[in-house]
């Protein structure tokens, strides 16, 4: 995997400042990744569960839109095709070729049927986040402080930004006539660099590359990969301006 560094110069020795208004969160239980679309009749209620689950603090919730239902009448508004790949990319690492919305993804590590909210419980219940991912924020920087762990293996240190909700009015496809209300809607994704286990991880990063237009917020999330393809979410935070 390539690794293309948000700035060419990312501090590592400054002290962490005072924090400024937003909400931080920094000791989730869980990352869930909702697969979905605005072209997906069966997406809403999805949708609505992670609208839900975004406001527990025990969980760091983010929703990718797909691009590959465009075609059946309605473009989504936030679909990109690399939401589209990342979801593939996942199932390929599980050995599938399978996809499909809406999907909930636990902590990288296992996929299932997002409207069906004991499956998300039970695959909550069934892994935790290990890596404390550390975030203090000034007016204009952001810094992000992940210690060692040498009982874990080398991985990768991602931002992604997204929008905290949108209300979007459809006018044709299989929801025509809706107009919906999304959250935690992911707009990029950025390597960092990379976390290791003897010397952890430290950036300092502006906020304005941080939180790119339209964006509002921004999560630091710490994963594995295995040959280029996601793996397990070892540690995550988030913070909502």
């Amino acid at each position: 995997m390539l690794i293309r560094p948000l700035l060419a110069a990312l501090l590592t020795v400054a002290a962490f400042g005072p924090a400024m208004a937003g909400e931080t969160r920094d000791k989730p239980k869980a990352v869930l990744e909702l697969f979905t679309s605005q072209g997906c009749s069966s997406c809403p209620p999805a949708d609505a569960m992670l609208e839900q689950m975004s406001k527990n603090p025990d969980y760091i919730a983010l929703a990718y839109h797909v691009d590959y239902w465009d075609y059946i009448g309605w473009p989504d508004t936030y679909g990109t095709k690399a939401n589209s790949d990342r979801q593939r990319d996942y199932a390929a690492s599980w050995g599938s070729s399978r996809i499909f919305t809406p999907q909930m993804v636990v902590n990288g590590i296992k996929g299932v049927v997002a409207s069906r909210k004991s499956d998300v419980e039970s695959a909550i219940d069934s892994g935790s986040l290990h890596l404390p991912v550390g975030l203090s924020s000034t007016d204009d920087m952001l810094e992000v402080a992940i210690a060692g762990d040498d009982s874990m293996e080398p991985a990768v240190v991602w931002l992604v930004s997204f929008i905290d909700r949108a209300d979007v009015e459809i006018t044709r496809g299989e929801n025509e006539g809706k107009t919906v209300a999304y959250t935690q809607i992911v707009t990029g994704r950025q390597a960092l660099g990379m976390w290791e286990p003897a010397s952890g991880a430290h950036f300092k990063l502006p906020l304005s590359e941080v939180l790119p237009e339209p964006a509002n917020g921004a999560v630091i999330m710490v994963q594995q990969e295995r040959n280029g393809l996601p793996g397990r979410i070892l540690g995550a935070s988030s913070y909502t301006r």
